[in-house]
């Protein structure tokens, strides 16, 4: 299956290898939605805590208004579930076995009448 839109990643359970011409096109099409937002909330699925908190970094490298705190504090053994919410700034990771890899990016309102979405499964280095 061709990658040519977010919605096509989301039947997927594990990020997808991507051109540098789609992830242009995809960075596009999800800033769009990440600046319509009132604030967004990330799932990241990683074989290790390091790389689950690297891929976290870099989008707020990419993004300067997405922050977290107490990311030295985090640790969980093996293949892990972290999951960062921009609006409090917390910041949990878990040990889970079974899980594909990747980002998953949801964008969050205040007001009801709109509608979250979560985008992904985004590949570890999507943001670098």
């Amino acid at each position: 299956m061709e990658i040519k839109n977010l919605v096509d990643l989301n039947i997927l359970r594990t990020a997808p290898q991507l051109s540098n011409s789609q992830i242009k096109k995809l960075l596009e099409e999800l800033e769009t939605n990440i600046l319509k937002a009132d604030w967004i909330t990330i799932g990241i699925m990683a074989p290790c805590d390091i790389k689950a908190i690297e891929a976290l970094q870099s989008i707020s490298e990419k993004y300067s208004f997405i922050k977290f705190g107490n990311l030295n504090s985090l640790h969980a053994n093996g293949s892990v579930f972290l999951k960062g919410n921009q609006k409090t700034g917390n910041v949990f990771v878990r040990s889970e076995n079974g899980l594909g890899e990747g980002i998953l990016i949801t964008c969050q309102y205040e007001q009801d009448t709109e509608k979250s979405n979560t985008f992904g499964p985004l590949p570890l280095d999507f943001f670098a």
